[in-house]
């Protein structure tokens, strides 16, 4: 197992459509590994393929509970359905998410509060998940990975403005930039 490099906003796997996985090879098997290892070294609760440049359906999660129980998975070629979004600006305070590909800052953002999610395990074998809560937006966030949407591009113009300024101070938006966790720094 490795730790990869995360790529970074402006890199063009993070914003086209990922391939389906179909078989699962041993590949597979060791792309995933190295996923986890790569989202656990970050840390991250999720991590979608194309993070790590490769731009397959695929992504791992893992968040503890208020109670610390561990929720740890991987979704292969997933399906996502959700109720539609509540009205209303979102909290700051309750509704802020990051990404591992826009690192080091938090935007509010209103995801949905419950979602149903299908796919396949490493095994091949179907999976289906209902959740609400944090765990939706987990898997809201890294199913939008899969289709070439980072979290930054469904601000509200005001976010979204000061996100596009983060970006350009940092030297983002354009190809080939990464960071590798436990390696490199990330600026504040």
């Amino acid at each position: 197992m490795a730790v990869l490099p995360i790529r970074i906003m402006g890199d063009p796997v993070l914003h086209a459509p990922a391939a389906p996985v179909g078989d699962i090879t041993d590949d597979i098997r060791s792309l995933v590994a190295d996923m986890f290892e790569t989202m656990d070294a970050a840390p991250g609760v999720g991590l979608a393929a194309p993070q790590v440049g490769v731009s397959l359906r695929i992504y791992t999660y893992n968040y503890a509970d208020d109670d610390g129980v561990p929720w740890r998975g991987v979704l292969i070629d997933p399906e996502l359905w959700m109720r539609p979004l509540e009205p209303g600006a979102p909290d700051p305070d309750e509704e802020s998410e990051g990404c591992l590909s826009f690192p080091g800052e938090r935007f509010p953002l209103r995801r949905s509060e419950s979602v149903l999610v299908t796919g396949t395990d490493l095994d091949g074998e179907p999976v289906r998940i209902e959740v609400d809560g944090w765990r939706a937006r987990i898997m809201q966030h890294e199913f939008d990975h899969l289709d070439g949407v980072l979290y930054v591009d469904r601000l509200d113009d005001s976010d979204w403005k000061t996100a596009q300024k983060i970006a350009r101070k940092r030297g983002w938006g354009r190809p080939g930039q990464a960071w590798t966790p436990g390696v490199d720094a990330i600026e504040p």
